[in-house]
């Protein structure tokens, strides 16, 4: 097993509502030493909601991701609130953005992006026997809800405006949960 390197100093050069930059100072086990940047977490956790309607339809987004300056096609996500379990995050998310609710809702895993650069996680959660029921988000313009068969998936990861990394995971793991729960 590797030793984890020493933190010999962290500055923070830049902050803002979501991120924190952070510079960090390592001396590995080797004594090679190497300053890193992260974005690291706002210790907020966030959430995922893949959720299947009673037609077997995926229920997915279309909305602006400003890093892209495009539209793309993605799953209902978004940060929980202060005290919020994951679930009641991803009920909440998927009211919000998609207009559904769900009476059934499923942890699967956690998951990250580029770790090596950002300390945030994200949790996938699943849900079915939706019903609708919309509450007022954030969002700066209506988000655009886009149905898409269950059994299609795996024409959707091919998709190019769906090409999040953490949905397409998202959709491989709701596969492998389907096989087994659904």
């Amino acid at each position: 097993m590797p030793i984890k390197p020493d933190i010999l100093k962290v500055d923070t050069p830049k902050t803002s509502r979501l991120f924190r930059v952070e510079q960090v100072d390592l001396r590995f086990s080797n004594g090679e030493e190497r300053r890193f940047e992260r974005l690291a977490s706002s210790g907020r956790g966030a959430v995922m909601v893949v959720a299947i309607d009673h037609n077997q339809q995926l229920v997915l987004i279309r909305e602006y991701a400003t890093g892209f300056d495009d539209y793309v096609l993605t799953f209902p996500k978004g940060l929980s609130d202060p005290g919020e379990s994951p679930i009641e995050a991803a009920n909440r998310e998927l009211q919000e953005e998609a207009g559904y609710a769900a009476r059934q809702l499923h942890v699967i895993r956690e998951m990250s992006a580029v770790p090596n650069y950002m300390g945030h996680s994200l949790t996938l959660v699943i849900a079915t026997d939706l019903y609708e029921h919309r509450l007022e988000g954030d969002e700066p313009e209506p988000l655009e809800v886009v149905h898409y068969p269950l059994q299609n998936a795996d024409t959707l990861a091919m998709r190019p405006e769906f090409h999040e990394g953490r949905a397409i995971a998202a959709l491989f793991l709701t596969q492998q949960w389907v096989k087994s729960n659904y």
